[in-house]
């Protein structure tokens, strides 16, 4: 494999063999790009779907397989410092990043009548203040003249209401804005900033009612797989996507609310 200049990108939130975190991983390793990972299994066990503590191993081996460097580190990115902690690991595991994806989030279901502080901070923590934090650190270290990137994860919360979700829609709508402003803020540095709302995507948490309900909503008559987004940021961290940032792309297959 030709590497892509030995370029090294940072995924956020790759717990789990069938999420998005992963399949972004697989398409930049295929592609040839180095790979950082980060994982936080406390969270993930808390979920619906579970998961198995030796993914985050096993996804490392599997990358490996592709001719590229691969390293990862469990970090839980609600703490204080957890952005100095990530980037004193990939620099000195792998070198410079040039790819920061902020695919970690913090989801739980609440609405008006249940959403508590601790909870909303919580939501915070993770989607608004780790998200600014990693960017701004990443955007700080960078040093070259072009081809750095940023791609924020979001959720389509200006396509429609969000029911039941009131934690989540109210810090990712943060994350849209977040995402024009850095745009903006970066582009002299070469830097772009874009995010990606994958829509309803099938990693695991979807019972068979979810699906059965959700099919009609797509046009290609199939739900969001994981890779249909990951093949989207393979391309935004291109060099042929340089002129593309400050945008919100709803990757989501044409699902209609």
């Amino acid at each position: 494999m030709t590497l892509i200049k030995d370029k090294i990108a940072i995924i956020t939130g790759a717990s789990r063999l069938k999420g998005i975190g992963a399949a972004i991983c697989r398409e930049l390793a295929e592609a040839g790009y180095h790979i950082f990972f980060t994982y936080w299994t406390d969270y993930d066990k808390e979920m619906p779907w579970r998961i198995e503590l030796d993914e985050p191993m096993k996804l490392k081996e599997e990358l490996l397989q592709k001719g590229v460097k691969v390293s990862f580190m469990e970090l839980d990115l609600s703490i204080h410092n957890a952005a100095q902690q990530l980037f004193n690991a990939v620099i000195e595991q792998l070198g410079f990043p040039d790819i920061l994806i902020n695919n970690a989030a913090y989801s739980t279901n609440n609405d008006f009548s249940s959403l508590t502080a601790e909870e909303l901070d919580k939501h915070y923590m993770v989607n608004v203040r780790a998200t600014t934090l990693l960017s701004i650190h990443f955007a700080q270290l960078f040093s070259k003249k072009s081809g750095g990137r940023i791609v924020n994860l979001t959720s389509g919360q200006f396509q429609g209401p969000m029911p039941g979700e009131l934690a989540y829609a109210t810090t990712k709508g943060a994350v849209d804005a977040l995402t024009i402003t850095l745009s903006a803020e970066l582009a002299s540095l070469g830097i772009t900033v874009n995010a990606i709302n994958p829509g309803p995507t099938d990693t695991g948490w979807m019972t068979e009612t979810i699906k059965k309900d959700l099919l009609p909503l797509f046009p290609a008559g199939r739900i969001g797989e994981p890779k249909d987004v990951a093949k989207t940021i393979k391309f935004l961290v291109s060099d042929e996507a340089e002129w593309i940032t400050g945008q919100i792309i709803h990757s989501e297959g044409g699902f209609r609310r």
